[in-house]
């Protein structure tokens, strides 16, 4: 994976997600490591970020790397005008890869088509998150003991959570059944079921979970997302229509575990934060590991 942007899950074979996941597995064992060593990572996150930055920054440190960057484009040369194109350029030549978080579907695959250096695209709109979706696939592996014959919820937002439309495309790569829980409003894009249909595997739809539950292997929740709406109003239909409560995992299966990509609102109740069932906090740490063994692959450090 040398020298290669990481824009989509699909830019990596099954394979090369499989060596992630190996290796993130191994740094989960020994994450301080001087690997980086004399190497600058760019963070450019033109969007706000907690998680994802903060465990890119971690990655990068652990491994004896340099960060520059900035979290805010509000402080950046943005403000003057500057465009997404000048930026890359400009930060490519300070940089041996850049990790990239931008609200516009598109940006990420654009700034990999100019920069002299790897890019890593933190979340590109609605578009794709694939770090997430690797940390996902290791936190899914980890817990199931397989990627294969699982069946996974995914709750909330599916129109425009990129965290399930990316993991959606990594899991068909396995025998993989799929429920799609949402409101109306907010399901699954065509396009999306169109390609599961194309593959022969199984998908359902469902307005609710409670009577279902029981069948999940992962629950995916997802929060929705305030800022994807331009009406506000649409957002107050819809912004508390699951709430994932303790009570509702009585009968569901002992190796059921509950992800999310955080940050949460209201649609995991604290109450759940002390089951064994839940994962989400363990989840982000993954995010440590999985962003360590990415950044070694695309810059060839073994």
């Amino acid at each position: 994976m040398k020298n290669r942007s990481l824009v989509s899950i699909d830019d990596l074979s099954t394979d090369e997600v499989l060596k992630v996941l190996d290796d993130a597995a191994g740094f989960e064992k020994d994450p301080v490591r001087k690997l980086l060593e004399g190497k600058v990572i760019a963070t450019l996150f033109f969007e706000p970020s907690t998680r994802t930055r903060l465990s890119f920054e971690s990655a990068i440190n652990r491994l004896g790397g340099k960060i520059v960057g900035f979290s805010d484009a509000g402080v950046s040369s943005v403000s003057k005008g500057e465009t997404l194109h000048d930026t890359i350029r400009m930060v490519s030549n300070y940089s041996d890869l850049i990790v990239m978080r931008h609200p516009i579907e598109g940006s990420a695959r654009y700034a990999s088509e100019i920069s002299s250096v790897p890019v890593i695209n933190a979340g590109d709109g609605a578009n794709q998150h694939p770090t997430q979706t690797l940390l996902d696939l290791y936190s899914i592996r980890k817990t199931q003991g397989t990627l294969d014959n699982l069946n996974i919820f995914m709750v909330g937002d599916l129109k425009y959570g990129r965290t399930v439309h990316s993991l959606m495309m990594a899991m068909s790569r396995w025998n993989t059944t799929f429920n799609f829980i949402s409101p109306e409003e907010l399901k699954m894009p065509e396009e999306f079921k169109l390609y599961l249909e194309n593959l022969g595997l199984k998908y359902y739809e469902h307005l609710d979970f409670t009577e279902i539950i029981s069948r999940a292997d992962i629950i995916y929740m997802t929060r929705v997302q305030k800022e994807r709406f331009s009406d506000p109003i649409e957002y107050e239909k819809v912004k508390n229509v699951y709430v994932l409560k303790n009570a509702m995992l009585a009968n569901t299966k002992p190796n059921m575990r509950i992800l999310h990509p955080l940050p949460r609102v209201n649609e995991i109740h604290t109450d759940v934060d002390t089951n064994p069932k839940a994962y989400y906090f363990e989840q982000a740490l993954n995010g440590v590991y999985t962003r360590q063994a990415i950044l070694c692959s695309l810059l060839g450090i073994k």
